[in-house]
């Protein structure tokens, strides 16, 4: 189904030039191309203009309906690991169109426990968790106490995760003890940087634990502290993230004098020496801690949420695009939907990518510091940017006037089914391969649900698996 260049640019030419003031002329001119050349123009096409071609007239619509298209479209939007590990249910039901419209809706994610085994992290919040090479890697955090962690624990993820996973402690080395930092998986290594610890010290320090593709967690690479000649202040509570291209960007955080930040720094591993460069742009989101930074692909980043200057929770959303000579922040929002149907303000929240470039928001807690619960699904595509009445990205039109099913939305609550984690905030969350589950770590839990806690919190240490599954009607 696939041609050659060449035959892309002759179809696309021949629709061209028959695309006129008449109607009918398209249609006269794509009769004259073959049912491969009609296909590979297809396979370019956004869905929403895929599904205009179907509507002009009865061959259109068979060719538009196809199931190896569909096969091709779906693993183009959603990629090929999320596609082959998708529950086949739809497909089964209704061919690769009813799985393509699944995966844009996921109405429902099913949880589970995962046994970690006999020895395991301790209890812990605002630590660190992520995924590389294989490899599920925890470090630091604060437990009961206000008291600093300074460990590191590596699983290896198993083929089927309810097999359960078993911890083994690193003791290679680590940072000093701390909460609040960013750890960024940037390739096959982790950049940490900065944190506070059990003192009340902000850090400026930058670690990196690099060469863990190895495989080997019996042999994990020693953490290494990175003699840089520029740093941010000292900060913990911000948030970091993959930047591309080798990059790691973090924004805002709490100081040393407990000021919030709202300055924008970027780590370019292949410079030497390195250095930490200040990004500079026109505007930028308000000074706040507790909110997350998410890579979305290429040289763009969307954050979400945290806590201001005067304390109150946010629940706005920021797209950093780093993509042009010109760095630039953005505020993004809903195109006409209701203000009840997106997250409540929040901090301490996780902000996990999934496939097709969506975010998964899991958790955190308001200005009174309850925990929350809820999950929502979060597609910077179907954003527009504020003060301007286009939509940042390109792939959607603004209003979508074909199906309205295939349309994207910017938030929509997950319905959650299975074993329910307990409310939490200052968690750790991390994506698997297939971009369709994730793992909770950690994190506070509301005192009501330890009873024998006495300061009404406490420190969690169960995981959980979110799997993104085809809603039950």
């Amino acid at each position: 189904m696939c041609l050659q260049r060449h035959d892309f640019n002759v179809a696309m030419k021949v629709l061209q030039e028959g695309n006129g003031h008449n109607p009918n002329s398209a249609e006269c001119s794509l009769a004259f191309l073959g049912l491969d050349q009609i296909l590979v123009i297809l396979q370019f096409l956004p869905v929403q203009s895929l599904i205009a071609f179907g509507l002009t007239c009865k061959r259109f619509k068979e060719i538009a309906e196809g199931d190896s298209l569909w096969a091709f479209i779906c693993v183009r939007e959603w990629g090929s690991r999320a596609v082959h590990s998708w529950p086949k249910h739809g497909k089964e039901r209704g061919g690769w169109k009813w799985v393509y419209r699944q995966m844009l809706m996921l109405k429902a994610g099913s949880w589970r426990k995962v046994e970690q085994g006999g020895v395991s992290p301790a209890p812990r919040a605002s630590h660190s968790l992520c995924t590389v090479a294989g490899n599920l890697i925890v470090f630091g955090g604060g437990c009961q106490g206000g008291r600093h962690l300074d460990d590191t624990w590596v699983a290896s993820l198993p083929t089927e995760i309810s097999e359960g996973i078993v911890w083994q402690r690193s003791n290679l080395g680590s940072p000093s003890g701390r909460f609040g930092q960013s750890c960024t998986v940037v390739n096959d290594a982790i950049v940490l940087f900065g944190g506070i610890n059990d003192q009340g010290a902000r850090q400026c320090d930058t670690w990196i634990k690099s060469g863990l593709s190895s495989g080997n967690m019996h042999d994990s690479p020693v953490w290494e502290l990175v003699d840089v000649v520029k740093s941010p202040p000292p900060r913990g509570a911000h948030a970091g993230c993959c930047g591309g291209d080798g990059r790691v960007v973090i924004f805002g955080g709490i100081g040393t004098e407990l000021n919030r930040f709202c300055d924008t720094w970027v780590l370019d591993l292949a410079e030497s020496p390195l250095i930490w460069h200040e990004v500079i742009t026109p505007v930028s989101p308000p000074a706040r801690s507790g909110h997350t930074m998410t890579w979305i692909g290429g040289r763009r980043m969307i954050l979400f949420g945290g806590r201001g200057i005067r304390f109150e929770v946010l629940n706005d959303v920021w797209l950093l695009n780093m993509e042009g000579t010109f760095p630039q922040w953005v505020e993004l929002r809903p195109c006409e939907q209701p203000l009840h149907d997106r997250p409540t303000p929040r901090a301490g929240h996780s902000a996990t990518p999934i496939f097709g470039g969506r975010i998964l928001i899991f958790g955190g807690e308001d200005a009174r510091r309850s925990r929350k619960g809820d999950a929502w699904v979060l597609d910077p595509r179907a954003g527009v940017q504020v003060g301007c009445e286009s939509s940042c990205m390109s792939s959607y039109t603004q209003k979508p006037l074909i199906e309205e099913k295939m349309a994207p939305r910017f938030w929509k609550k997950l319905k959650q089914l299975g074993q329910l984690p307990s409310r939490r905030s200052f968690h750790g969350a991390c994506a698997l391969d297939s971009g369709h589950s994730i793992l909770v770590f950690g994190g506070m839990v509301d005192g009501e649900l330890l009873p024998g806690v006495a300061t009404g919190l406490g420190f969690d240490a169960e995981m959980h698996m979110l799997q993104l599954v085809p809603c039950c009607k």
